[in-house]
């Protein structure tokens, strides 16, 4: 995994707390109980007028106390990431805690380890000084919080499947924080190409500009027109030993993006290295399903391209005919990531024929304005989807929020001079106009099989929050794995 040379380790010991030696111990408060049995130090509670709801980093102690909410997953990673932030600059190389269980043994030991690994990683590429913590090593007593007997297969499956995704996450990450200077769309297609060398079971199909030209994708190759970089569709393919469906993620690749002629102001176009965030994301989910034998045949059609300015570069004014033989009219060439996954799109329903197809996108500022920087917005025909969706992958502990279509809306897209535009006509609502303007490249017997992901907000944030750093978070990653791990678990419990 780029970026990070030394990976935390994880233990699950079977002894009694005091037993275990460590440099550091970790304790948890839960729901502000300051009775539980696992506490020690009321009267340094009383001292520091520690009510149980924050954190109480005793140095002299070797002890750190931290309040959650709940025993819910998310609960747990915020707690760690908590922790670790307040003790990452100690001269100590392990830690030691108890198990945590809120009502499934994999998940609850899931989330912890997610929690670290997740707060622990640091995009330092360009440092000239590197600041590494010495923490390495966490021990978990299978002493549980809530008297239950931890059965160790089930722990240990909890940390296989959080090392799982929690790499695939940081690997999106890596490649979104790398800069446009390195990050073009033949970079991409280099890592998609060694992504397949790595694991036997991904193959990889880079298509050049040639193969764009020959398949009509010709609002794809509008937004590249002005790069002196080519742009590159990169189909990945995830087989496993036996597949229950067949799921497509198709991914929004802008490597980098100006604005094209419409140009952004200089504030506005700082941190579009992060346009690529939809097709890191589809990238990782194969990686990730690999690595966890996901019972679902899994492809990823990345769209990669650069959004830039010159003599030859598309115009506000033009009509586009895309590959699906809709025209669109060009308003605004900011609004170009629409553009090439309405080609992606295309060639994805087509081609491959997808019982599910989902597309990821840092769409839409108005979606940001919408929801805030930490949500995704899920949109699509399909509500019972779209609520299947956010229901299973809200255990992930990413925010998700149903936006719904409505026709009044789909009224702002039409043209005069073409079938659609590629802007609205208003202000207002632009997060569902972007999303319905994709829907109109959806085919009729794909509209209830089609979800897209707006992840404009969480893709990246110039500031820490919660377990994840400045910078790119890695979403729609463990969303959308979390969705598909319960899929695969609802078909698992319906075939017995």
């Amino acid at each position: 995994m780029k970026g990070k040379k030394d990976i935390m380790k994880f233990q699950i010991i079977e002894k009694s707390f005091d037993d275990i030696k460590a440099d550091y111990e970790l304790i948890f408060i839960v729901g502000n109980n300051l009775e539980h049995k696992f506490i020690k130090d009321l009267e340094c509670f009383e001292l520091y007028n520690f009510k149980g709801d924050s954190v109480l980093n005793l140095p002299n102690l070797r002890r750190i106390y931290v309040g959650i909410k709940n025993l819910e997953p998310e609960s747990l990673r915020q707690g760690v990431a908590k922790a670790y932030n307040a003790i990452k600059e100690l001269n100590i190389s392990n830690l030691k805690m108890h198990s945590y269980v809120g009502g499934c043994f994999k998940m609850s030991f899931a989330a912890i380890v997610e929690g670290f690994l997740l707060v622990s990683y640091k995009f330092d590429k360009y440092k000239s000084e590197k600041k590494d913590t010495k923490l390495k090593e966490i021990f978990i007593c299978n002493e549980e919080y809530g008297d239950k007997t931890v059965p160790l297969e089930q722990a240990n499956l909890g940390l296989i499947h959080a090392k799982a995704v929690c790499e695939a996450t940081n690997f999106a990450k890596d490649i979104v924080n790398e800069i446009p200077e390195i990050y073009t769309p033949d970079k991409m297609a280099e890592d998609a190409k060694k992504l397949s060398l790595e694991y036997t079971n991904i193959e990889c199909k880079i298509h050049d500009e040639n193969y764009l030209k020959s398949e009509n994708m010709n609002a794809f190759l509008a937004v590249n027109r002005a790069s002196i970089n080519p742009p590159r569709l990169i189909h990945l393919k995830y087989t496993p030993k036996k597949s229950i469906k067949k799921v497509v993620f198709v991914g929004k690749g802008l490597t980098y993006d100006s604005g094209g002629l419409s140009l952004k102001p200089s504030d506005y176009m700082l941190t579009m290295k992060s346009d690529k965030s939809g097709a890191a994301a589809a990238m990782a989910i194969i990686k990730a399903a690999s690595v966890l034998e996901l019972p679902f045949e899994i492809h990823a059609v990345l769209g990669a391209a650069e959004n830039m300015i010159g003599g030859n570069a598309y115009k506000p004014d033009d009509v586009l005919i895309t590959r699906s033989g809709v025209s669109v009219e060009v308003r605004n060439t900011d609004a170009e990531g629409r553009l090439v996954l309405a080609d992606c799109l295309d060639w994805a329903q087509s081609e491959l024929d997808p019982d599910l197809l989902i597309d990821m996108a840092t769409l839409t500022g108005a979606c940001v304005v919408g929801l805030g920087e930490y949500t995704t917005g899920v949109m699509g025909n399909n509500y019972e989807l779209q609520s299947e969706f956010k229901n299973y992958a809200g255990k992930s502990g990413e925010n998700l929020t149903i936006l719904e279509f409505n026709d009044h809306l789909r009224e702002l897209i039409k043209s005069d001079i073409a079938d659609i535009s590629n802007t609205s006509s208003s202000r207002y609502g632009g997060a569902i106009t972007a999303g319905l303007f994709l829907d109109k490249f959806i085919k009729e017997d794909f509209k209830d099989k089609w979800l897209h992901l707006d992840i404009a907000g969480p893709a990246y944030v110039a500031k820490a929050w919660g377990y994840n750093g400045t910078g790119a978070s890695g979403a729609g990653v463990r969303a959308s794995l979390y969705y598909l791990l319960k899929l695969a678990r609802n078909h698992e419990k319906e075939s017995k």
